[in-house]
C-alpha cells in the first residue's frame, strides 16, 4: 500500500500536465462551403512531453464531431479516412489532413462547428481541440444538365446518368463560380468546387463534348477569361487563361466533335492545369491545324 499514495497523485495531475504539455488546434483552408465542397480539416498534434507519441495504429486515434445550431449534432455517415501508423517526437508538431464532407451528413446551410478528439492510446488519454467554426452557403444554380456515362464496351447495362451544375455564391465578400457534379437526382454529391472569380456582367459558356466532359469559358477580368474542363468523376482537367484581343475568346465544336477555344490568345498563367487522364482523351484537346 505504500505506492497507492504517489500513484494517485501522479493520476490526479496527470491531466493538467498533459495537456499543457501536448495539445490539439484545427486549421480550415477557407471559413465557407458549399454543400458537397471538399472541407478538408488540419488536425495539428504539438508535443512537448519529452516521450515520442505513436498514433494511427487503428482509426480510433481521431474522432471529429461537427455541430450546428441549437446543439444540432450532424450524423456522421463513414469512418474517417485516418489510417496509417505515425510518430510525433518530442518539441515536434505533425500536422494530418482529412476531407470531412464525405464522412457527414452536412447539408443545411448554416453556421456549423467542428471539434476533434485525439485519443493517445498508449496513454488511455483523450485530447480535445477548441472548436472551429465555419458557414455552409447555400450557391445559386445559373445551369444544369444531365449527361449519360457510357457503359463499358459489350455491357447490356443503361449508361449510368450524371447532372453537372454551375453555381455561383459569395465567398469572402467577392461572388465565385463553382461547378457540381452529382448522380441523377442530386443526392449523392461527386464534387464541388469553384472556378474562380465571376464578375457581374459575365455569362459562362458552357458545351458537353461527347465524351461528357463539361467545357466552360467565361470572363473573370477586363480582358481575360477562365476556360475549364471537367469530367463526370468531379475532376478538374484543364485551366487555362485566354485574353481578348482584337477577338473574343469562345467555344466551338469541330467535325470531330471536340470543343476547342477560338479568339483571343492563350496566356500562360502559374495555376494552369495539365489534361490529368489516365488515358488520351481527343475531346479536351484543340484540334491539330
Amino acid at each position: 500500500m505504500k505506492f497507492l499514495f504517489p500513484i494517485v497523485t501522479g493520476c490526479i495531475a496527470f491531466a493538467p500536465w498533459l495537456s499543457a504539455q501536448v495539445s490539439v488546434d484545427l486549421a480550415l483552408d477557407q471559413d465557407q462551403f458549399l454543400p458537397g465542397e471538399s472541407l478538408t480539416v488540419g488536425v495539428r498534434i504539438t508535443n512537448f512531453s519529452g516521450q515520442t507519441l505513436h498514433l494511427g495504429k487503428d482509426n480510433d486515434w481521431l474522432h471529429i464531431t461537427l455541430e450546428g445550431r441549437d446543439n444540432y449534432l450532424v450524423p456522421a455517415t463513414a469512418e474517417l479516412p485516418v489510417t496509417g501508423e505515425f510518430e510525433v517526437q518530442s518539441s515536434k508538431v505533425v500536422t494530418r489532413r482529412v476531407d470531412v464532407a464525405p464522412c457527414f451528413s452536412l447539408a443545411r446551410p448554416g453556421r456549423y462547428v467542428i471539434r476533434a478528439t485525439v485519443r493517445l492510446k498508449d496513454w488511455n488519454k483523450e485530447l480535445e481541440s477548441k472548436a472551429k467554426a465555419f458557414d455552409l452557403i447555400a450557391g445559386t444554380t445559373l445551369w444544369e444538365q444531365d449527361v449519360g456515362i457510357s457503359a463499358p464496351e459489350g455491357s447490356r447495362q443503361a449508361p449510368e446518368v450524371r447532372k453537372y451544375a454551375l453555381q455561383q455564391a459569395f465567398h469572402l465578400k467577392q461572388m465565385k463560380l463553382y461547378a457540381r457534379v452529382t448522380d441523377q437526382s442530386g443526392s449523392r454529391v461527386i464534387g464541388v468546387f469553384p472556378i474562380g472569380p465571376l464578375l457581374s456582367f459575365s455569362t459562362p459558356e458552357h458545351q458537353i463534348d461527347k465524351s461528357s466532359n463539361l467545357h466552360v469559358l467565361y470572363q473573370v477580368g477586363a480582358k481575360h477569361f477562365n476556360y475549364s474542363v471537367i469530367n463526370p468523376d468531379g475532376k478538374l482537367l484543364i485551366r487555362q487563361t485566354y485574353e481578348y484581343t482584337d477577338t473574343r475568346p469562345g467555344l466551338r465544336m469541330d467535325k470531330q466533335a471536340r470543343i476547342y477555344v477560338v479568339g483571343g490568345n492563350r496566356r500562360v498563367a502559374f495555376d494552369d492545369l495539365p489534361v490529368a487522364l489516365d488515358t488520351p482523351n481527343d475531346d479536351a484537346s484543340p484540334p491539330k491545324p
